[in-house]
This record gives C-alpha cells, structure tokens and sequence, in this order.
C-alpha cells in the first residue's frame, strides 16, 4: 500500500457541493471520511459519489446507544458499502458484540470493518480524570478500550497515535489502527490534544492516519497532500 492510500482525508464540509468540490482538488486522495456534519447535511447521497468515483470511504459516525439501537444503526449502515464503521468503545461489550455480528449477518464478507472508538483525541488526561472522572491513567484507558473492542470481534480501532505504539504490541498487527490527530510540523495542532506527525503516527504502529485541516484548509490542498507524502517517504 501507498503513503497516499494510507491517508484518509476528512470532507468536514457542511454540503455536498463542497464536499464535491474538495474531491475534485484532490484527485489523489483515494481515501475520504464522512462524519456527521456532513452525512446530516445530505444523508447518503454523498456515498454514493464517492463509490461512483472509486474512492474508499470511511462513514465516521462514531455510534454510541444501547445495543439495541447500535445494532441496527450498523446493520444499516453495512448496506451503504463503506469501507469502515466507527462505534464508540463506551457502548459496551454486547454493543459492541451485536454490532458486529450485525454486519456479518447483513452483508456477510463484504461487509464494513468496524473500528471502536478509543477516547477523542480532543481530549487529555487532564479532561479524562477530571471531568469524565476516569480514574485510570490516559494510555492504560485507550488500551483497555481497544481491547474490548478485540474480545468483541471489532476489526480495530481509533486511537491518538501516542497511543498506537503501545496498542500495536498488545493487540497485534491484525488488529487495524486509525489515528487522527496527526499534524506535519508546519501545521497548526487546532482542537488536537494528543498529536504526532504523520511519519512519526506510521512509525508508532499507525495503519491510517486521518489528517484533515493542514490539508483542507490549505491554499492549495493539492501540494499540501503531496508535501505530506513526501515528508513521510523521506
């Protein structure tokens, strides 16, 4: 796989027109996330422009309900023909569980690799023990998390790349890792708390990293994405 292909673009775009827009500037990038902000916006119509464009897509809706809920939400989603799912690692073992089981039973082997959320990388340690009252320190939390996500069947999950170093060995090299809060050294860190740059994300045990705004909100979002794979090949 490719530096390139290993790079998953976020389209936090408020249209579908913008979002168009922004595939059309990148013609390189062949992986793009869709989150809430734009799936509200206009449902799965924007799903299927990306798969008539042959790109990948990762359906980042980060779903966290009781099982019941969860379990159809996946299932659901699994018939859009998305490449990953995210459910947030909170929900539970038979959430997570029935999720997973739902998509198989849904689409059987074509169906979306569903990853758990971790803890968002918008978060600290600080965040963690004094408002959410978590009583564990930050990286033994996140690996915790990720391994509930493994006992319950999930393909992986989404960790800050501090983090993927030590999941990476605990959890092993089938177990996939999707790290946001990855920002090349030029860029501005933004609402990410637990950062890395991109060579240092893949170095750590990253599968994917999800870089958006140094990208996006670049003047030219083309030579962005191209100075960020070369940063990493170098």
């Amino acid at each position: 796989m490719s530096v390139a292909d290993r790079i998953i673009v976020p389209l936090d775009v408020p249209t579908e027109a913008a979002a168009i827009a922004l595939v059309d500037a990148l013609p390189e990038v062949s992986f793009w996330k869709v989150g809430l902000e734009l799936f509200v916006s206009c449902g799965p119509a924007i799903l299927s422009t990306l798969k008539t464009r042959q790109k990948r897509i990762f359906l980042d809706l980060k779903f966290h309900d009781i099982p019941n809920t969860v379990t159809g939400a996946c299932a659901s989603a699994a018939r859009y023909g998305v490449d990953l799912l995210t459910i947030h690692a909170t929900c539970g073992r038979s959430a997570l569980k029935n999720a997973q089981a739902a998509l198989q039973e849904s689409v059987g082997e074509d169906s979306p690799k569903l990853i758990a959320i971790t803890l968002l990388t918008s978060l600290n340690s600080r965040d963690l023990a004094f408002d959410l009252k978590v009583p564990i320190e930050l990286p033994e939390y996140a690996l915790q998390m990720a391994l509930l996500a493994k006992e319950s069947g999930l393909a992986g999950a989404v960790c800050s790349p501090q983090e993927a170093s030590q999941l990476r060995n605990v959890c092993g090299n089938d177990f996939l890792l999707v790290c946001p809060g990855v920002r090349p050294t030029w860029a501005s860190a933004g609402d990410q708390r637990r950062s890395m740059t991109p060579a240092e994300a893949l170095k750590a045990g990253a599968d994917y990293l999800v870089i958006g705004r140094p990208i996006t909100t670049a003047e030219d979002p083309a030579a962005a994405f191209a100075r960020i794979c070369q940063e990493i090949e170098s």
